[in-house]
């Protein structure tokens, strides 16, 4: 890991300063759109788990990026309850309010209000140079593509700029998107006076890669070409145990790991190591001699203790939508206190006058 700027916000909104203390946690920021009605095994064992992780080693803070959800054609009923799926399954899932900052991205103003500030500091041809816009416009061209799916960098700069975040982890396909949000930070501290943390890219451990139960040379997503393929989190436990026992394997009966030339069993194994801890070498040791039938008889038990808690407990949520968005509006209101004060240091050097008590005026 590189060398890290750390910092946090004075008391009044102004520029990062060195934190208190030598054990201070570094702050990290991740979220994840809602773009479906239930997340997948992949999901968990590739990004949410890590979250869960990160709430012990980090000051963490996690949202679900609604705003960013809107760039593309959308349905509002879907997108209110996909938001409020997700926001469940993922405390659910082990994302605890009080340890962590959680909360829904459109419940905070400021996240917005900076992105407008952060447009204004950017240049057309630097913005047009972001490569997801281009993919993302390459069939249909950028005519019918919306300004905000254009301008959506700046606002996942904002994302991040907001809680003077020291750490991103991010994928092959963000980093682009993160070294504009370092350029921004950087050019505005040195136009307007030290505002914002600059914030670093972060590795995390490496998680275990789940492909498709169909196609064990795709990964597991939401769009494969069959639902046999993909365990979603919020099915009944016993359609889970039944698409692991028709996952395709391999040619041979011997159960060992090997991606090549045996990407079926190899996934298999890679799944069951995941839930249950079990290296990957121990399971090979205790199949040794069995069939596939075994294997995945043992596997689909392991998924259906894994699933039917979880499940369980965000129906609960999901039953009780006054205690969820009590846990919302708590998460909420932490990341304001953080995104409050860094906004007004931003309003401040930018010269924008202080709107006082006018009412309904931040």
């Amino acid at each position: 890991m590189t060398e890290t700027i750390t910092g946090t916000t004075t008391a009044d909104g102004g520029a990062p300063a060195a934190h208190a203390a030598a054990g201070t946690k570094k702050r990290i920021l991740s979220g994840a759109k809602p773009t479906a009605d239930s997340l997948h095994l992949g999901n968990y064992i590739g990004a949410v788990r890590n979250w869960v992780d990160m709430q012990a080693e980090y000051d963490a803070v996690f949202f679900i990026p609604d705003l960013h959800a809107v760039t593309v054609d959308f349905d509002p009923a879907e997108l209110a309850h996909r938001t409020r799926v997700v926001a469940a399954q993922y405390i659910a899932a082990g994302i605890d309010p009080d340890k962590s900052i959680f909360f829904v991205q459109s419940h905070v103003p400021e996240h917005a209000q900076l992105a407008w500030a952060l447009n204004c500091i950017t240049g057309f041809g630097e913005a047009s140079r972001m490569t997801q816009f281009k993919d993302k416009t390459q069939k249909t061209g950028s005519d019918s593509a919306t300004l905000g799916l254009f301008a959506y960098p700046t606002l996942m700069a904002a994302d991040i700029l907001l809680y003077q975040t020291d750490l991103v982890p991010v994928g092959e396909d963000q980093r682009q998107h993160l070294e504009l949000t370092r350029n921004l930070a950087q050019r505005f501290n040195t136009r307007f006076g030290e505002t914002f943390t600059v914030p670093e890219a972060t590795i995390l451990k490496a998680n275990a890669k789940i492909y498709d139960l169909q196609n064990p040379n795709a990964k597991m997503s939401k769009t494969g070409e069959s639902p046999n393929g993909a365990i979603q989190l919020l099915e009944d436990p016993k359609i889970a145990a039944k698409r692991i026992k028709s996952a395709v394997t391999d040619a041979g009966t011997e159960i060992r790991f090997d991606a090549t030339e045996k990407p079926g069993v190899s996934n298999l194994l890679t799944i069951y190591s995941s839930l249950t801890g079990t290296p990957v070498p121990e399971l090979e040791a205790a199949y040794e001699g069995k069939m596939y039938g075994h294997l995945k008889v043992d596997l689909a038990e392991v998924m259906v203790d894994f699933i039917t808690p979880l499940r369980n407990r965000t129906n609960e949520l999901m039953a009780d939508p006054a205690e969820l968005d009590r846990l919302l509006a708590q998460g909420a209101g932490r990341a304001r206190e953080i995104a409050s004060g860094t906004l007004a240091g931003v309003y401040e050097r930018m010269g924008f006058l202080p709107s006082g008590n006018l009412p309904g005026v931040r």
